[in-house]
């Protein structure tokens, strides 16, 4: 395949690299899958968070297709870092949920995203053994295996609200604890369910806020255009566009994040 050029993210250009993000996460699969089955040894990485050789070989996996296709592309993945510099920089987490990976439960997933000049235009999350895939795409709407999605229509908070968090231990000693606590009783449900699975519900309409104060811009990246391309909004809890030094979410419907985005806020 001869190397593709630099060149403006055009919707033809963003269906094409989507294409191949989507064939990089199958790829990645197929590597989680062989250790998924046998099991794996853990390491401990310096920030004490584990790490396994599906992780690594996943990632690399990956690299080698989009590297095929896109030799002048940066990467920026969660193994082995930032390589190369560029207009173009593919955000990679081969495995997001690497404790549930080594526990044998399938919470875990594939996440690959697309930044161009710092923003982000497309996103695959592949959830293989749990058995679903999202993707989207800027512009393009966002599909869960292939079916257009799209977030709720809730606009105020109630009885048939539900808010699920994810990791949210810096929160605990931030006076914004207090607004959290608030917004939940004037829900009807609050769940958990964490790394890829809350951020699928949100973009097919199942949950309507996901907040979250400790994550890394790999977790969320791809997550990030989905959920937006589902219709909804995604920001740091303050509100702000997402960054390589993002650290928390506040993902809802339009209306309650800007509800929510006004108590976190005060």
């Amino acid at each position: 395949m001869a190397p593709a050029l630099m060149v403006e993210p055009t919707p033809a250009f963003l269906d094409a690299a989507l294409d191949v993000a989507r064939a990089a996460a199958a790829a990645a699969a197929e590597v989680i899958r062989h250790y998924y089955r046998r099991g794996v040894a853990i390491e401990i990485k310096a920030d004490q968070t584990p790490v396994t050789i599906a992780d690594r070989e996943a990632e690399t996996a990956i690299k080698n297709i989009l590297r095929h296709v896109y030799p002048t592309h940066a990467f920026y993945g969660e193994e082995h870092g930032r390589e190369g510099e560029g207009d173009y920089l593919w955000l990679i987490d081969p495995i997001d949920g690497t404790k549930a990976f080594v526990r044998g439960y399938p919470m875990f997933s594939t996440q690959i995203a697309l930044m161009h000049r710092g923003a982000l235009v497309l996103g695959v999350s592949c959830a293989a053994h749990y058995g679903e895939t999202v993707w989207a795409r800027a512009g393009g709407g966002a599909f869960l295996d292939g079916v257009p999605i799209r977030v709720a229509a809730t606009a105020e908070f109630g009885p048939a609200t539900a808010i699920s968090i994810g990791n949210v231990k810096t929160l605990t000693g931030d006076v914004r604890w207090n607004v959290l606590g608030e917004l939940i009783r004037r829900s009807g449900r609050i769940r958990g369910y964490g790394d890829f699975l809350h951020y699928h519900l949100l973009a097919r309409g199942c949950i309507d806020l996901v907040v979250e104060s400790d994550v890394n811009i790999l977790d969320i990246a791809a997550l990030a255009v989905i959920v937006r391309e589902a219709d909804g909004v995604f920001t740091d809890l303050d509100g702000r566009e997402l960054t390589l030094e993002t650290t928390s979410v506040l993902a809802g419907t339009p209306a309650l994040h800007v509800q929510a985005l006004r108590e976190f806020s005060r």
